[in-house]
C-alpha cells in the first residue's frame, strides 16, 4: 500500500512489458463508495492487471469485484496476507485465515458476480495456525469454491506482537510450505511470494511452482524487473535491456500528460528513486530528484536535468 499505485505500475510496464502488476489494496467499501477516479484509474499499457481488494463482507467483495470488472480490470485479487492493525479492525487481511469459510463464500460471491479470475493472496499460516495441514485444508476449502490461483507468502503472520514491517521478516520463510501445495494441488496455480530479491532465486523457486510475485524489492530495485522479464519472460540469457536514460525520458513525457492532469511531479518520482539502484551516482540523482521534483514550480524538466548526474547509460 502506498507503492504500488498507478504512477509506479506504469513505470514497471516500461521496465517489464509482460508482468502481471497488482494494484495497492483497496477496501471493497471504497471501491463502492470512495473516489473511483482516484482509487481505480489506470493506463491502457498496465494490462495485464489485477485489482486487489480487500475486504471480509462477501456482498460488498462482490459489488466491488464487479466495479473493477467494469473498469477493465483483468482479474480480483483477495488479499488475506495484511497484517496490519488496521486491517485486522476492519475484518480482513491475514485475520481471515481464521475463517476460511468467510474467504470461500467471498471468493464464490466474487466469481458470481464477475466473468474474470478471482485469486486469493494468503500468508502460510497464522498465530498458531502454522502447520502445513493448516493451510493445506485452507486452499482445499477456498479452492472448492472457485478459486483457481494462489498466491503464498511464505511467511506465516503474527498478529499479537508483530508491526507489518517486523511481519514481512522476522516469521522465518518455509518455502517448502507452498512447494508441498503444488504438490497437493497440481491443478491449482501456486505462486510463490517472500525473500525473493535476486534472479536466481526466482528461477529456483519456478522448478517448484508456477510463478512468484515480487513486492519490495521490485520497489527499491524496479530495474530489476527488466531482467526478471528478459530472463524469465523473453528467455534469452543475452536479450538487451531497456536504457535508463531512455526510461527517465519516457517518464517525462508521462509526468507531462500527468500534472496537466493535476498531479504533482514529486507523486511521479518518488516511485522512480530506485531506478538507478548500484549505478555510478545513483545517491547524488536521487538527492536531486527529490528536492528538486518537491519545489512549488517543479516541472518534468527535472527528470532530464537529472541525467548528468547519472552518465553511463545503460
Amino acid at each position: 500500500m502506498d507503492r504500488t499505485d498507478r504512477h509506479f505500475r506504469y513505470l514497471l510496464r516500461l521496465l517489464a512489458p509482460d508482468v502481471r502488476l497488482y494494484t495497492e489494496m483497496v477496501v471493497a467499501q471504497a471501491a463502492i463508495q470512495g473516489d473511483r477516479q482516484r482509487l481505480l484509474q489506470f493506463a491502457p499499457c498496465e494490462h495485464p492487471l489485477a485489482l486487489q481488494l480487500g475486504g471480509s463482507d462477501p456482498e460488498l467483495l462482490a459489488q466491488a469485484a464487479s466495479i473493477g470488472e467494469q473498469w477493465g480490470y483483468d482479474e480480483i485479487n483477495l488479499n488475506i496476507g495484511c497484517p496490519s492493525d488496521r486491517v485486522q479492525s476492519g475484518q480482513f487481511g491475514a485475520c481471515l485465515m481464521a475463517h476460511p469459510g468467510i474467504v470461500a463464500a467471498s471468493v464464490q460471491a466474487i466469481g458470481e458476480a464477475t466473468k474474470i479470475p478471482v485469486t486469493v493472496k494468503t500468508r502460510i499460516g497464522i498465530d498458531q495456525h502454522d502447520e502445513y495441514a493448516y493451510l493445506r485444508d485452507f486452499v482445499a476449502e477456498v479452492a472448492a469454491a472457485g478459486c483457481r490461483m494462489f498466491v503464498v507468502h511464505a511467511r506465516k503472520a503474527i498478529l499479537d506482537g508483530l508491526s507489518p514491517k517486523e511481519n514481512r521478516s522476522i516469521p522465518p520463510l518455509k518455502y517448502e510450505y507452498v512447494y508441498r501445495l503444488k504438490e497437493d494441488f497440481p491443478e491449482l496455480r501456486i505462486l510463490l511470494n517472500g525473500g525473493i530479491r535476486d534472479t536466481q532465486s526466482a528461477q529456483a523457486h519456478l522448478q517448484y511452482t508456477d510463478g512468484v510475485m515480487i513486492g519490495r524489492q521490485a520497489y527499491s530495485d524496479p530495474y530489476w524487473i527488466a531482467e526478471l522479464q528478459t530472463r524469465l519472460l523473453d528467455q534469452s540469457a543475452d536479450g538487451d535491456l531497456p536504457d535508463r536514460h531512455e526510461i527517465v525520458r519516457q517518464m517525462v513525457v508521462y509526468s507531462r500528460e500527468e500534472m496537466q492532469r493535476g498531479a504533482r511531479l514529486h507523486h511521479i518520482t518518488r516511485h522512480m528513486l530506485g531506478l538507478f539502484a548500484g549505478q555510478p551516482g545513483a545517491r547524488n540523482w536521487r538527492r536531486f530528484v527529490t528536492e528538486e521534483s518537491r519545489r512549488p514550480d517543479a516541472d518534468p524538466d527535472v527528470l532530464l536535468r537529472s541525467l548528468d548526474y547519472c552518465s553511463q547509460p545503460g
